[in-house]
């Protein structure tokens, strides 16, 4: 297409801003974030994300998702950019990267804005540290019809580039909110369910505990767990049994396990 623009050096100055989008700094300067893969790219046209830059290898194979990207990126006013193999790779960080790439404009929820009503379950998270934790509870609140995912205090970015590959392109499609601690305790307050904890020193087993819907999951930091103040805020503590040798689920299951439990 007569739009494109072909960019063969890795010295590039597009190149190394969109390479520099792994950066957290980078991306909260910008407001842009770095999604990898024609799937992900439909995801995100789907939910009418279209790209700001849309990267495509010189070897990416014609695909009729592939020309309505090209259409709703230029639609937004979005670059097409044609790179070369070694290009991809040096974005990607892969020896084997996606031959299609796309930037795209951060999006988060305000807290005011969530409607509780309008799905079963909520998923709240306080100070989540590993981005494959986060980015795969998103893409399980997304597989469960949750309304969204809450992250309060000091979490890890749902931007990384780790974070939105654990996505598989949820990412677009599950409201992302962030607060302090005190904004969501008093916003809190007004919820119209139950809201749900979860520690190891519950004395409440999960299939135990009588959920009224809509129902807020609250998960803590993979090595700490809820603090006080955010477990005092539930209604019920729950714990998930523990039968084997192991003290603990990895974050991200035990969320899975929450969630189904909440909305069966």
């Amino acid at each position: 297409m007569s739009e494109d623009r072909l960019i063969t050096s890795l010295t590039n100055d597009t190149v190394k801003a969109v390479r520099a989008l792994h950066m957290r700094k980078e991306r909260d300067a910008t407001g842009l974030f770095l999604a990898e893969g024609l799937k992900f790219i439909g995801e995100a046209l789907e939910q009418g994300r279209a790209p700001r830059t849309l990267l495509v290898g010189m070897e990416a194979r014609p695909h009729p998702l592939l020309e309505r990207a090209r259409a709703e990126t230029l639609k937004v006013g979005g670059e097409i950019v044609v790179v070369t193999h070694p290009i991809l790779e040096k974005i990607s960080r892969r020896e084997n990267p996606q031959t299609v790439l796309g930037v795209f404009e951060q999006a988060y929820t305000p807290l005011s804005a969530l409607r509780p009503e309008t799905a079963p379950c909520w998923v709240a998270l306080e100070q989540v540290r590993d981005p494959g934790n986060l980015g795969t509870i998103i893409r399980t609140a997304d597989a469960a019809g949750c309304g969204g995912v809450i992250l309060i205090g000091d979490c890890v970015d749902p931007f990384s580039v780790e974070a939105v590959r654990a996505t598989m392109g949820s990412v677009f499609a599950v409201a992302i909110t962030r607060c302090t601690p005190d904004a969501f305790l008093a916003w809190r307050g007004a919820w119209p369910g139950s809201v749900v904890g979860t520690r190891l020193d519950a004395t409440v087993g999960y299939r135990e505990a009588a959920y009224a819907r809509p129902s807020l999951i609250l998960m803590g930091n993979e090595q700490a767990g809820l603090t006080d103040a955010l477990a005092a805020a539930c209604d019920v503590n729950v714990k998930i049994p523990m039968r084997g040798r192991a003290d603990s689920l990895n974050l991200a299951i035990a969320t899975g396990v929450m969630v189904y439990a909440v909305t069966d």
